[in-house]
């Protein structure tokens, strides 16, 4: 099949094809007499597991980690356990992150109700988030 058969069997552009394999996740297809690429059925699988893996929130470069090993032949499970175990601690450490900036940001807009615009001050430029003296 051609770029655009593949692309739209697949639902992405075909920009984003060309764009996989300069990239090296997909590998560069044969060509017909014509010049064009020709796909076979494979690309889908690959094309379908690149997305999957974007919304499991693994990068281009991690999704071409785990391809190059399979490529080798090896069986990627344990890497791909390891890329999400540390997506999944990423998550929850800016989860804490935001959680304390919520906080924070509760705080000030608490202070806001409570302050006084006639009392700011030039050297302070806004009283509610320059620090307590």
């Amino acid at each position: 099949m051609r770029i655009g058969e593949a692309a739209e069997a697949a639902g992405v552009a075909a920009q984003t094809i060309r764009f996989y394999e300069r990239r090296g996740l997909l590998p560069q297809p044969p060509r017909g007499p014509n010049g064009y690429r020709d796909y076979d059925a494979s690309v889908l699988a690959q094309l379908a597991f690149i997305r999957s893996g974007q919304s499991a929130g693994l990068t281009l470069v991690e999704l071409s980690s785990i391809l190059d090993q399979r490529r080798e032949g090896a069986v990627p499970c344990a890497h791909v356990h390891s890329l999400l175990m540390t997506k999944l601690n990423d998550i929850r450490t800016r989860q804490d992150e935001l959680a304390a900036l919520e906080r924070d940001l509760e705080g000030l807009i608490s202070r806001s109700h409570r302050l006084d615009p006639a009392d700011c001050t030039d050297s302070k430029i806004c009283h509610i988030i320059a620090p307590e003296t």
